[in-house]
């Protein structure tokens, strides 16, 4: 059984964990070291965590199954790419991780069914992601909920620059 809920203070450790082991699983062979420390740090450290769930421009959520931290999703209330945009209010996921090892689970589901519900409760019209162009599996994911390519982007990983996508949906 999966339970969504709002973070506390104390998952902090956890959520800090979860991103960075998550993110080390999926993409950590793409980077030289020296790209990939001070990206991890800067993102996935205790602190910037933190100061993510104490601010007003984040929605988080957190899901749990068999007893422990299963994945999150965080929402950024204004979007890196108003440039691109179709609708007027727009939203951002701006990540969505589930535990290495437990893709397949319907965690990934229940995170972007909050995610969604959360963004209309918020009157956005319009939500924006970015995906790595080599991520076909995200890709497929999203496209599923009605996400589409709208433009394509890049993402910086140290001095790395990534090709990514961005997909959106009107809501």
């Amino acid at each position: 059984m999966i339970v969504l809920r709002q973070p506390e203070p104390e998952d902090v450790p956890m959520l800090a964990a979860l991103g960075h082991d998550s993110f080390v699983a999926k993409f950590g062979h793409l980077y030289r070291e020296e790209d990939l420390a001070p990206f991890l740090e800067q993102i996935f450290s205790e602190g910037a965590i933190a100061s993510e769930l104490d601010s007003p421009e984040r929605r988080y959520r957190v899901a749990e199954a068999q007893s422990s931290l299963a994945g999150y999703c965080k929402l950024g209330l204004r979007s890196g790419w108003p440039e691109h945009a179709r609708g007027e209010r727009l939203i951002e996921l701006k990540q969505l991780y589930t535990a290495p090892g437990m893709t397949g689970q319907g965690i990934g589901a229940a995170l972007m069914d909050w995610a969604l519900d959360e963004a209309h409760a918020l009157g956005a019209d319009e939500m924006q992601l970015s995906v790595w162009s080599g991520n076909g599996d995200a890709q497929r994911f999203y496209a599923r909920y009605g996400f589409a390519r709208v433009a394509d982007i890049h993402f910086m990983v140290g001095k790395q620059r990534d090709e990514e996508y961005l997909f959106a949906k009107l809501l």
